[in-house]
């Protein structure tokens, strides 16, 4: 059999008359010599009755901190009443569709409820139900334990869904259906110039999508890394080709890589800020250890850090700075804390090794008079803590540079 996974998001099952995209999308891949699994979210976005945020608030009405394995039960409802009623359409449109939960298509979780890893996914379930001709469709977003506990899988879990029913199933393909054309070079609401890139890479797809870019969550493209299987995102509202993921950036004709870009996009986060943390000659040698140790024991996660003789610089998300004050304080440490900053990304395969990249990236945002707070590289992608109000100016500023729009 030549298998292909198709996700479909929220919006693209919101709604009989896009739910009838959907039926045709499934119809032209088995006109294509293809055996399909389709995977569902929950039904639209918040404030419709049956997507996941909204399932969230009714169970909060209840209690504002409601434990977290009550809360993945009233979750798992979003995914089970979406993918009934596309068994439903499908059905509808003469093919022989079976819905299945998380777990009954054998998505095998650990007990971390509402953010829980996948430890196996058994695709013999699936693989009887496609050899006897039906469509598999599959609840997104959600598994079980090996014990029978519902568990969900955190954001973008119906991304990850498809990604290991695409690994276990060893699928030709994994399709990732949404709203927009595929992954575009920047936000589209900041740059109007931005494109849908072609291709790219596994690596510069995760670099993205951890620095900001809402595009696939990482974990769904690192279960695809791992089996080598293509990754395409792509809309239900139209026949765009979509952005191919997979290890080949571009091939020549002699089928050697060839990476012939410096920059793949542009990405941002905001809500940061920047805390320093001031030390003195009096303090152990291990002050700087105990600093991060006692962030990481308060479940505050830190980025860009930077450690000096005598002062360490990080930042973390706006919602964690009243609580990382009190514990630093606490500790006796001296800080600062600056608001209201955010995180501007250049992201790019082909930037390893090509000198006058960081001092592109430092031109295009001193013309622009935009501050440098701090910087950090690597090998994929250099990053700027810059003032949240010049976010669009500076995204503008590094999409123009690096020549995203040619």
């Amino acid at each position: 059999m030549r298998i292909i996974v198709q996700k479909f998001g929220g919006t693209s099952v919101a709604s009989p008359e896009v739910r009838e995209l959907v039926v045709h999308k499934v119809k032209q891949a088995r006109e294509q010599g293809f055996s399909p699994v389709v995977v569902v979210s929950a039904m639209g976005r918040k404030g419709a009755p049956y997507a996941t945020d909204t399932l969230i608030g009714i169970a909060r009405t209840a209690y504002r901190d409601i434990a977290a394995r009550e809360l993945d039960q009233i979750m798992y409802c979003g995914e089970m009443i979406s993918a009934v009623v596309m068994a439903g359409t499908l059905q509808a449109a003469g093919m022989d569709a079976v819905m299945l939960t998380g777990g009954n298509a054998g998505i095998i979780t650990d007990a971390s409820f509402n953010n829980a890893r996948i430890l196996k996914s058994d695709p013999t379930r699936i693989i009887t139900l496609l050899r006897q001709g039906k469509v598999p469709v599959v609840c997104g977003f959600q598994g079980m334990t090996s014990d029978g506990e519902f568990t969900t899988l955190g954001r973008g879990g119906s991304d990850t869904t498809a990604s290991a029913l695409g690994a276990s199933l060893d699928a030709e393909l994994v399709e990732i259906y949404t709203d927009v054309d595929g992954i575009m070079t920047a936000d589209p609401r900041i740059v109007d110039n931005a494109k849908i890139l072609e291709c790219i890479s596994y690596a510069e797809v995760c670099q993205l999508a951890h620095q900001g870019a809402k595009v696939i969550h990482p974990r769904a493209v690192e279960i695809a890394m791992q089996k080598n299987i293509p990754l395409v995102v792509k809309s239900t509202f139209s026949d765009a080709p979509g952005t191919l993921i997979t290890n080949i950036a571009k091939e020549d004709n002699g089928g050697a890589t060839v990476i012939d870009r410096v920059a793949t996009g542009v990405t941002y986060l905001t809500n940061i800020v920047q805390i320093k943390v001031h030390l003195d000659e009096t303090m152990a040698s291990d002050a700087s250890f105990k600093v991060f140790k006692t962030l990481a024991d308060s479940g505050i996660s830190v980025d860009l850090i930077n450690v000096h003789p005598g002062q360490i610089m990080f930042t973390i998300n706006a919602d964690h700075a009243e609580k990382a004050s009190a514990k630093l304080k606490h500790q006796g440490y001296e800080i600062e804390i600056l608001e209201n900053c955010a995180k501007v990304s250049v992201v790019g395969g082909g930037m390893r090794e090509v000198p006058g990249v960081m001092a592109s990236f430092i031109e295009a945002l001193s013309r622009n008079k935009i501050a440098i707070l701090q910087t950090v590289d690597s090998h994929t992608s250099i990053s700027v803590l810059v003032p949240q109000s010049d976010v669009g100016a500076a995204v503008k500023s590094l999409h123009e540079k690096f020549g995203l729009s040619n």
